[in-house]
């Protein structure tokens, strides 16, 4: 058995581990359940590869996202080491062949997202494998407690039950005392060994700025930036408008959001990490798996929705260790906002039992049937029809899905997208000349803008409310479109699909999570607070709310956040009247030389110096022939 320093130094060029790694590997090797809380760039991954190289075996890696896995295989890749993952969309005979590879083919990692696991076929397969190891990373998830609560992670303990007396580690760099003990339950961890490195980041500059144009202050802040910046937004499409408004003031910017198709995404991802592009302007799809070190600046120009997310987004910043800024922008508008989109949006018990009855009368589904039955599904009209307030209708559908009563199919919420392919004087020609065209056609460019210059999500209901035609004539018109070249389509007839995963039975389906649902609810009410808490404190460290936040004690002050700079130059300008006001006094009595007032004052020579400069340029003082300093009067 290779010692894990010679495996570090072998693979990763280093002759000794950070702070706790070594003693987490150690616990690993040992055989123990363990648990890892490092910061952002703290080497998570390395905890648990290393340890996997040293035993017999594969390691299975549970990942919540396809960049992190796609960016980890190819690491472990490029470093020799035998390494494959599950992605999306794989055929049958792909996945066979793909699983068949890490159970005969020697391989030493099998990344897999919590979703896959729950495939009989995996889990057959998992069942017949030698694993050294099971790595669940950004752990937290798993929790009902943690800001990107997974339905499918609470199922991970399946791999507890196909290898019992495998050790597992958990990691994560976002856990407060609340989600750490939740995340130790539901992962059915025994007894496990808990190592938490301080998540104090001392190069990151917290800041929290009061601005009303929050668009001019980026821009300042950007037009200085030469290295790599990420400007965090909430929608898509503010992504897109605001990458642009950052491009006519000639920064390199591009925009990534979780609609982008993934060919393109790590098009996105390779131009930006290549210094190709400096800023990225995106939604929280552009968080976890982001491994980028040089990262000088990250922005919010809206106010997040937990601290969890803040200081999981804010740590992408200066992971090469070198000093960075995470500096959030906001109005007093802001907080009406957040408190509008993510408290008074959430749904009770009774409106989701509303919600629930609704469903299966929309989709005519008797009492105690309904079990595992598909339906298509478009969002708009199912709240058009029954008068329901489309936000706390979407939250409801949100909740009933984690909650794993429906499954709603991974496109809901998405528009069909068209682009048109020929020019706009060469479109309205053909309208001229097919008129079955035209009604469909000038609608659309009436209601869109840019729909020539990229893809634009179009809504099929508006489309059918302005121009006084069915949904399926426009889909068929559109689609005759393409087919003659004139367009490009990406079609979803209906928001999505929903597929009830128990049978209705009403109330009674959904009393038992009467209790989780109110919790969750007092927990995002909570998170809402917190944020709220944090830019309004502006007498208390910035870095020391969050490190309390995450249940750290006896922290000391940054002195690099934008609390500390105001103390600090609080604390300069009293300085600069106590001196200013001596120097005075003396000066009063007589003229003296720069020696003679330093002999007759308590302070500094830098600072006496620093004061009789103040004083000559404010014209409060004056200096005569022989260098002696006199007052005016």
């Amino acid at each position: 058995m290779k010692h894990p320093v010679d495996i570090l130094e072998t693979y990763w060029g280093f002759t000794s581990f950070r702070s706790l790694q070594e003693e987490i590997i150690a616990s690993v090797l040992d055989g123990r359940d363990t648990v890892a809380l490092l910061p952002t760039g703290g080497g998570k991954s390395v905890c648990f590869q290393v340890p996997a190289l040293v035993m017999e075996g594969i390691c299975i890696v549970i990942s919540p996202l396809v960049a992190l896995m796609t960016d980890q295989v190819s690491a472990l890749k490029e470093k020799g080491i035998k390494a494959l993952h599950l992605s999306g969309g794989l055929s049958p005979d792909d996945l066979t062949a793909l699983l068949d590879n890490a159970l005969f083919g020697n391989y030493k990692f099998l990344y897999l997202s919590p979703e896959r696991l729950q495939q009989e076929q995996v889990q057959s397969a998992l069942r017949k494998m030698n694993i050294n190891l099971i790595a669940i990373d950004e752990a937290h998830c798993i929790s009902q407690w943690g800001s990107d609560f997974r339905p499918s992670y609470q199922h991970i303990h399946v791999l507890r039950e196909l290898h019992p007396y495998v050790p597992m580690v958990a990691l994560t760099a976002t856990a407060t005392r609340e989600v750490l003990a939740d995340t130790i339950l539901q992962l059915k961890l025994e007894d496990p060994q808990v190592f938490k490195k301080s998540f104090a980041r001392s190069n990151i500059s917290y800041r929290v700025v009061t601005q009303s144009d929050k668009y001019y202050a980026l821009t300042q802040l950007l037009q200085r930036n030469e290295e790599s910046a990420i400007v965090y937004v909430r929608s898509r499409k503010q992504a897109e408008v605001i990458s642009n408004r950052l491009q006519q003031y000639g920064i390199t910017a591009d925009f990534y959001h979780g609609g982008l198709p993934p060919k393109l995404k790590q098009k996105k991802l390779d131009a930006w990490k290549q210094f190709k592009v400096s800023t990225m302007v995106a939604t929280n799809a552009f968080g976890m798996g982001i491994d980028h070190p040089s990262v000088r600046f990250v922005a919010h120009i809206q106010l997040p929705e937990s601290l969890e997310s803040y200081f999981q987004e804010a740590g992408r910043a200066g992971r090469d260790g070198k000093n960075a800024v995470a500096v959030l922008y906001y109005d007093e508008g802001d907080k009406a906002m957040l408190k509008r989109q993510f408290v008074e949006t959430l749904p009770s018990l009774q409106d989701m039992k509303l919600l629930y009855r609704k469903l299966n009368n929309y989709f005519q589904i008797p009492y105690g049937e309904g079990a595992f039955t598909e339906h298509s599904f478009s969002f708009a009209q199912f709240c058009q029809t029954y008068e329901l307030p489309p936000l706390i209708t979407l939250n409801a559908l949100q909740s009933l899905d984690r909650l794993g009563v429906i499954q709603l199919s991974k496109q809901f919420g998405r528009r069909s997208k068209i682009q048109f392919l020929i020019s706009s004087k060469q479109l309205i020609d053909e309208f001229e000349r097919n008129t079955s065209f035209s009604i469909v056609g000038k609608t659309i460019l009436r209601i869109y803008g840019g729909i020539f210059e990229s893809p634009n999500a179009i809504d099929l209901d508006l489309i059918g409310t302005k121009s006084g035609i069915p949904s399926e004539k426009i889909i068929q018109t559109l689609k005759d479109m393409q087919n003659q070249g004139l367009l490009e389509l990406k079609l979803f007839e209906t928001d999505a699909t929903i597929t009830f995963l128990v049978p209705r039975e009403d109330d009674r389906t959904l009393n038992p999570f009467g209790k989780t649902i109110t919790l969750l609810n007092e927990k995002k009410t909570l998170q809402v607070a917190s944020v709220i808490r944090y830019i309004e404190n502006d007498k208390i460290c910035r870095q020391i709310q969050l490190l309390q936040y995450f249940g750290e004690e006896n922290t000391e002050a940054c002195g690099s956040c934008s609390v500390c700079l105001n103390r600090i130059k609080g604390t300069a300008k009293v300085k600069t009247q106590e001196v200013a006001k001596q120097l005075m006094d003396l000066l009063q009595e007589e003229p003296m030389d720069s020696r003679t007032l330093l002999e007759n004052t308590t302070f500094a020579e830098k600072e006496v110096l620093q004061v009789l400069q103040w004083l000559l340029d404010r014209n409060k003082v004056q200096i005569n022939a022989i260098n002696q300093y006199f007052t005016k009067e």
